[in-house]
């Protein structure tokens, strides 16, 4: 080895969440109207629904479908679409890491439902075509904590009796969904759009809404999980009128992504980043004998959440690795998930700068030299 060390990266942020902000950020732009203010000041709900309206623009969303912000990040959004409208039928789970894990053990020791679960190893994902669409099914998009993503909605049937709730939490604005098939989507902000954190977004289409407004839960729900009154849907969530109060500046910092990504080119334009990204990462693997992917069948590989497995390598050897790195300003947070398999985990999604991704590699050579040599 060389004491020449490499170029660092301009924006070193490899954080699975919260992500990289958007290249343009700065806290200045920000725009300060509403912080201050109440949620429920005319400024307030403005900028909530036009945040609203700016997701629904790029996600491409149909009018069929509903989008509103919710507490919790995509926790509490994904919860609160399994507290209010499971239990009216049979529940499928699909578990292939650690955030779908978290919903098998929400729907079997929480709301005692004996769900059907079918599981899958790091790396890998369930047998999508077995699935029983008499159920409502619960999955993951995107593995974030295993970089396994379902490769699309071809598995879900149009004619299906179930409803289909999807974690997309690290595929929206980076991965084509087909909202056609989706009931329940949740995300949350500090993902694709590097966003910031405590702020979930719920979408729901017309079969999730004919659901909420047909069926009663046999258990009781939190105030912050109803959306429901009187038999009826609050329409007012959906349209900026939050449930609870709400960071302003949170929501703020959202609007500032979001018309980033539409002036460059909206919803392609962020998918191509992301691409372009992944396709940078996966040539730096190709080009190393003791790198490799955790998710070797490219047809489920994520984009974003990209795992990587390093030869030989046991946890400690990671958080030396990743130690290493951050000391430097190389590279911030590419330890893989706790529940994961020990390796790396490098945020490709579309806040990243793909220049920034190649000037990674040299820096992992100098890593992995230090710590083999």
């Amino acid at each position: 080895m060389t004491d020449t060390k490499p170029t660092l990266p301009a924006r070193p942020f490899f954080s699975s969440g919260p992500c990289a902000k958007p290249p343009v950020w700065a806290p200045e732009k920000l725009n300060p109207a509403s912080l201050g203010r109440s949620h429920r000041s005319k400024i307030g709900k403005a900028r909530l629904a036009y945040c609203i309206d700016l997701m629904r623009e790029l996600l491409e969303l149909p009018e069929t479908h509903r989008i509103g912000i919710v507490p919790g990040s995509d926790t509490g959004a994904f919860e609160m679409a399994m507290w209010t409208m499971l239990g009216a039928r049979p529940v499928t789970t699909l578990a292939w890491e650690s955030f779908g894990e978290g919903w098998v053990t929400d729907a079997v020791k929480q709301l005692k439902l004996d769900p059907t679960v079918m599981k899958a190893d790091y790396g890998q994902i369930p047998d999508l075509q077995a699935v029983d669409w008499s159920n409502d099914v619960l999955f993951t998009w995107n593995g974030t904590t295993s970089g396994a993503r379902v490769p699309n909605a071809d598995w879900i049937p149009a004619d299906r009796e179930g409803l289909s709730f999807a974690d997309s939490t690290s595929a929206v604005f980076a991965q084509t969904i087909d909202w056609s098939k989706i009931d329940v989507a949740t995300f949350s902000w500090q993902k694709v759009l590097g966003g910031e954190g405590g702020h979930g977004v719920l979408i729901l289409g017309p079969r999730a809404v004919e659901r909420l407004e047909s069926y009663t839960p046999a258990w009781p729900l939190p105030k912050v999980f109803r959306l429901t009154k009187g038999g009826k849907l609050v329409e007012g969530v959906f349209k900026g009128e939050t449930i609870n109060t709400p960071s302003m500046l949170a929501v703020e910092d959202a609007i500032l992504s979001l018309e980033w990504a539409k002036e460059i080119g909206g919803s392609a334009a962020m998918k191509a980043r992301a691409d372009a990204n992944a396709t940078a990462l996966n040539a730096i693997v190709e080009a190393r004998p003791w790198l490799g992917h955790l998710v070797e069948n490219p047809a489920i590989r994520s984009n974003t959440s990209v795992c990587l497995t390093v030869q030989g390598a046991d946890a400690d050897f990671i958080k030396q690795f990743a130690k290493l790195l951050e000391d430097e300003g190389a590279a911030f947070d590419v330890a893989g998930y706790r529940d994961a398999p020990p390796g790396l985990r490098i945020w490709c999604g579309s806040t990243v700068d793909t220049a920034d991704i190649d000037a990674l590699g040299p820096w992992l050579d100098w890593a992995y030299g230090l710590l083999t040599a």
